[in-house]
């Protein structure tokens, strides 16, 4: 393309600032989904090896699902959900002033 047609401007991704989104995980939660998976996949290879298979499938399915719906339950309540205590603090003052 030779300069003059050109469009002046760089062209701009609009979704730069949106929150990474997988499978309905947004942001940080993704993490969290991926943990509980591992989680349950670690706990059924101990159960496995350590009981029989059927012990090992129903830990893979119930520390998983429980991972998971915990997690989905936290991303409702929003992706930057933070404990909001009403009350009023008073900070003294740790420095003196000099005159």
């Amino acid at each position: 393309m030779r300069p003059e047609n050109r469009p002046s401007g760089y062209p701009v991704y609009k979704g730069l600032q949106q929150p990474l989104v997988f499978k309905s995980f947004k942001g940080r939660y993704i993490y969290w989904a991926m943990g509980s998976i591992l989680a349950g996949f670690f706990s059924a290879v101990l159960l496995t090896v350590t009981i029989n298979f059927l012990a090992g499938f129903v830990s893979l399915l119930a520390v998983s699902m429980g991972g998971l719906l915990y997690t989905n339950s936290r991303q409702r309540k929003g992706l930057h959900s933070k404990t909001r205590s009403t009350g009023v603090y008073i900070v003294p003052a740790r420095l003196k002033r000099t005159r």
